[in-house]
């Protein structure tokens, strides 16, 4: 197999744990003022991700980097014609992480429902423009060569000459909005099934009725979806058997939800996930940014990729380096594994600490 190919697939694995991982924390902070009805519910609901968000966005962190050395032109045009939607998925994920350490520095309401809010934004922000950008992704972008740039394709590519000529509006069609919202229902549905899985008593009830109602709204956004995607697929003998196993394990970790069986809702629900970012990298190959203009200025994992020795080098770093961040991932999930609830919250949060954010201790 080819390095380009391996390192399409690792991206696309980076991808989906992100999306898993940190899915259920953006999850979590949107359903804040849904199900955190009072300050002691949103402290409860904060510490549940509290110990696992920051290492959760290494994900992306890695995502991006290794976007940007195996497939430098890929990143480029991408970052290029995404600039605006991209600073904000930024600006979402920066306020989210200061609204975390800042809500509890005061003693006061105001000040916390403030902070509460910014976590509500920063977090639905980058739910709902993943989505978009992934859409912009499947369905083609306007690419095209640079004025003055050369006829011929290939020196076009070779030379990074492609250029985007769309603005934000035109990344804002029906394909990508729809995709937008699969990914902000599903991650809300994803967060409250994790905030069930994580939670007792009176948030843990409250959490498996916002999961069956978001849940099916996210089934409805996620099959249109991922079946209009088909379109744009280059393997539909594929990918279509992926979103049909999605929408099984959909409804199954529905269904464990209404059930009580919590962590088989939270695997089925990473399941549906894994299944449906993977139909999208499946159709999306050997393409890495299609254009709509043209078939000619599509980026590929061939011309768009870094030299093999990189490639190499990358790879070697991978192998020694992912058993490790793998293994201290999984320490930290098993330590802090417990269910927490409003008994376990102290009154009211300490003046100078981060929401007690870490009362917790081991659940």
């Amino acid at each position: 197999m080819e390095l380009t190919t391996v390192w399409f697939a690792l991206i696309a694995v980076l991808w989906i744990g992100y999306f898993i991982l940190d899915g259920f924390d953006l999850g979590v902070g949107m359903l804040l003022p849904v199900i955190g009805t009072d300050d002691l519910r949103r402290r409860v609901m904060i510490n549940s991700i509290a110990t696992v968000w920051d290492g959760n966005e290494v994900w992306l962190l890695v995502a991006g980097g290794a976007t940007f050395a195996a497939f430098p032109l890929w990143y480029a045009t991408m970052f290029s014609g995404m600039y605006l939607a991209l600073f904000l998925v930024l600006v979402g994920l920066i306020l989210r992480g200061v609204a975390f350490e800042y809500r509890g520095k005061r003693d006061s309401a105001v000040w916390r429902a403030r902070w509460d809010w910014a976590i509500v934004v920063g977090s639905a922000l980058p739910a709902l423009l993943f989505g978009v950008a992934f859409g912009n992704i499947v369905s083609g972008m306007a690419i095209e060569p640079l004025a003055g740039t050369p006829a011929t394709t290939d020196f076009a590519i070779d030379a990074g000459a492609l250029n985007y000529s769309g603005n934000l509006f035109g990344l804002l069609n029906p394909f990508s909005l729809l995709l937008g919202v699969m990914t902000l229902t599903i991650f809300m549905a994803h967060g409250a099934i994790y905030l069930a899985l994580k939670t007792s008593g009176e948030i843990h009830e409250a959490a498996k009725k916002v999961a069956l109602k978001i849940g099916l709204v996210a089934a409805v956004a996620a099959v249109a979806a991922l079946l209009w995607a088909q379109a744009f697929s280059g393997r539909v003998a594929f990918t279509l058997p992926l979103v049909l196993l999605a929408a099984v394990a959909w409804l199954a970790a529905l269904f464990m939800t209404m059930k009580g069986r919590d962590g088989w809702a939270f695997i089925l629900s990473s399941g549906t996930i894994l299944l449906a970012v993977t139909a999208l990298f499946v159709g999306l190959f050997p393409n890495v940014m299609p254009s709509n203009i043209d078939d000619a200025y599509n980026l590929t994992v061939t011309n768009s990729s870094s030299q093999e020795y990189t490639l190499t080098v990358m790879t070697i770093v991978a192998v020694v380096m992912t058993p490790i961040v793998l293994i201290y991932q999984g320490w930290t999930f098993w330590v802090f594994r417990k269910r927490i609830s409003t008994s376990m919250i102290p009154p009211q949060p300490v003046s100078g600490r981060s929401d007690d954010r870490f009362a917790n201790s081991n659940g």
